[in-house]
């Protein structure tokens, strides 16, 4: 049976090659970071943050080592605190916004945030405490970030509520999306058991429409929150994508998460098909776990990524070659993969994305030499569940109002699922989750009124 090979490298080496990309500040330092703020009034990085954290006032109390104070002014905006401090894109949005940043160094806000939701985690200290109970009950759909937010938004506010999550292991992209060397699982499945100490009934290994009905989501409960993300990469398409080396980018990030790093087959040669997060993502795994070469797989142009600009910097920084204006066509081998035939593309008029449609150039085929070749090219939509409980979607998002509410009422959806527009994002997917419960209770108080005249 033919099988690709695992990591050349030391298990000592992979350790070292996966620990996180910025090591957790000291208390000096975050005394030393945190007084460099200005504390700015009506501050530009707090309109900035999706989650409208007061960043001035959480520095403030770093500085003032009041770090429990600090912890609980992020927690009260975003309560997956630690696990954004590390995934946002910081540069594009807090960072990016905050004053020093045209004449000096701008403040590492991140970091400091971390400083400040690690020493809660770790302490395992729980700043809130369910209101008392409404006697309402509302079931949330996969436990990814939104849905993790949206419960333990609801759970403060007296709600009981259920979180159904399919995987083993509850945390959604946190757990199994995002590289170890930005977040840690551990980080994870911490904020996970914060929700569960908030009285959130979390059961993992429970899909909707085999082990529960539609019927009793929507008869047992309150109120419905869909947390459930997006699906599996889509077929390449293209001759030789099921031979042996042809691998599917999230589950490949996800083995970095659940395996030992040294059981994770990688190539000599890598290409990756795809010019998102993910694909960076998969591309910089491979590096770190030993390939000798990485190439990214582009049919568009840089300008045209859509992953962020500090990632592409990144990537290049570990030795990761680009080859832009190229389309896959054939995956080269007979039983395992020897090499990735692309097209070179040029440019033409902008598409429905509104991004320049890539266009194929005649006659200019070449092949790339590789043993390994990674799909990161998307991912599908969940439409089925959408479908069966008759929820208006668009371009395969569910469609949501201002409260995060579907075209049926009762039901509320968020995160990756509904980012018709906008960037998909973690942060983001809190803040649907904060929005969405915002609305399902104002919901129940209504009818608790109107039960009550």
């Amino acid at each position: 049976m033919l099988t690709l090979p695992t990591s050349a490298l030391s298990a000592e080496s992979l350790e070292q090659n996966f620990q996180e990309v910025l090591p957790a500040l000291s208390k000096r330092e975050a005394s030393i970071e945190a007084n460099r703020c200005l504390f700015c009034y009506d501050a530009p990085c707090t309109h900035a943050c999706p989650t409208h954290i007061d960043i001035p006032g959480f520095i403030k109390k770093i500085a003032r080592d009041n770090v429990k104070g600090s912890a609980r002014v992020i927690l009260e905006s975003n309560f997956l605190g630690s696990t954004c401090a590390r995934v946002c894109p910081v540069e594009e949005l807090c960072e990016g916004a905050c004053v020093l940043g045209s004449d000096h160094k701008p403040i590492e806000i991140g970091r400091l945030q971390r400083y400040s939701t690690d020493f809660v985690l770790e302490k395992k200290l729980d700043l809130f405490k369910p209101a008392p109970s409404t006697g309402k009950k509302v079931v949330v759909i996969g436990a990814g970030p939104a849905g993790l937010s949206c419960a333990a938004e609801l759970a403060k506010l007296g709600h009981a509520v259920t979180i159904l999550e399919r995987k083993p292991l509850a945390g959604g992209l946190s757990t199994y999306g995002i590289v170890v060397f930005r977040e840690p699982v551990q980080v994870s499945l911490a904020e996970v058991e914060m929700v569960e100490r908030l009285g959130v009934n979390i059961k993992t290994g429970v899909t909707v429409g085999v082990d529960v009905t539609l019927e009793s989501l929507t008869s047992d409960y309150d109120a419905v929150f869909l947390s459930v993300g997006l699906g599996t990469v889509p077929s390449l398409g293209i001759p030789g994508e099921n031979l042996l080396g042809v691998v599917d980018g999230i589950k490949f990030i996800e083995d970095t998460k659940t395996q030992a790093y040294s059981s994770i087959p990688v190539g000599k040669h890598v290409c990756v098909i795809g010019a998102g997060n993910t694909a960076i993502d998969a591309a910089t795994i491979a590096r770190r776990l030993g390939a000798e070469s990485v190439t990214m797989v582009y049919r568009r142009s840089a300008s045209e990524m859509t992953a962020y600009n500090f990632e592409f910097e990144f990537a290049k920084k570990e030795g990761i070659e680009y080859r832009f204006l190229s389309n896959p066509v054939a995956v080269r081998g007979t039983d395992s993969v020897t090499g990735l035939e692309c097209v070179k593309m040029r440019l033409g008029a902008p598409d429905s994305s509104g991004r320049p449609r890539p266009e194929a150039i005649p006659d200019s085929n070449f092949v790339l030499e590789c043993d390994m070749v990674i799909s990161a090219i998307g991912q599908e939509k969940h439409q089925s569940l959408a479908q069966q409980l008759n929820l208006e979607t668009k371009n395969g998002y569910i469609v949501t109002d201002a409260h995060n509410q579907t075209s049926r009422p009762g039901i509320y959806a968020g995160g990756d699922c509904v980012r018709v527009t906008g960037d998909a994002s973690t942060v983001m997917a809190v803040q649907d989750g904060k929005i969405a419960a915002r609305g399902i209770h104002a919901q129940m108080l209504e009818g608790m009124v109107s039960a009550n005249d």
